[in-house]
């Protein structure tokens, strides 16, 4: 009986000496976070370090082509999607006279807005484009059709 009043007598004093105690945000520089203003203290994960890059999401963009040769007027305007990976790599597809072309895109090397594209259609049909991006959501450029075809593409809002 004795040893129980002592150990609910030194749990009762650990819990009073603990009372005080909170958890202080500490960035993962060691430094004490401060919360902006208007940001409740839960709202952010602790070692959240706000000057660190932040993980960037796939966007999907819409993509028009606008007839840029006889032979493409033929088709009229095109829409299909562009996956920008936000990687330098991106995914499209579009339907070109019944087919379903699937391929991506790259950006060219030493230029972070210029890029290459390819696709291809299970009857045959491929396409080539180049285009630049202006934003990682918004860009234009051309593509030319295995037919001869060839358009103006506009991708993103």
């Amino acid at each position: 009986m004795k040893s129980t009043r002592t150990l609910a007598a030194a749990l009762s004093l650990a819990a009073s000496a603990l009372a005080g105690c909170y958890a202080v945000p500490i960035g993962p520089n060691g430094e004490l976070y401060v919360y902006p203003p208007g940001v409740p203290p839960g709202a952010i994960p602790l070692g959240y370090d706000p000057k660190a890059p932040q993980p960037q999401f796939p966007a999907v963009l819409n993509a028009r082509l606008y007839p840029a040769n006889e032979i493409a007027t033929q088709t009229g305007v095109l829409t299909g999607t562009v996956t920008n990976m936000m990687n330098g790599k991106g995914r499209f597809q579009l339907q070109f006279q019944g087919e379903v072309l699937t391929g991506e895109a790259t950006r060219v090397d030493g230029d972070a807005r210029r890029g290459v594209a390819s696709a291809y259609g299970s009857g045959g049909t491929f396409m080539s484009c180049e285009y630049q991006m202006n934003t990682p959501r918004q860009g234009a450029g051309t593509c030319t059709m295995s037919n001869g075809a060839r358009y103006q593409v506009h991708i993103g809002a």
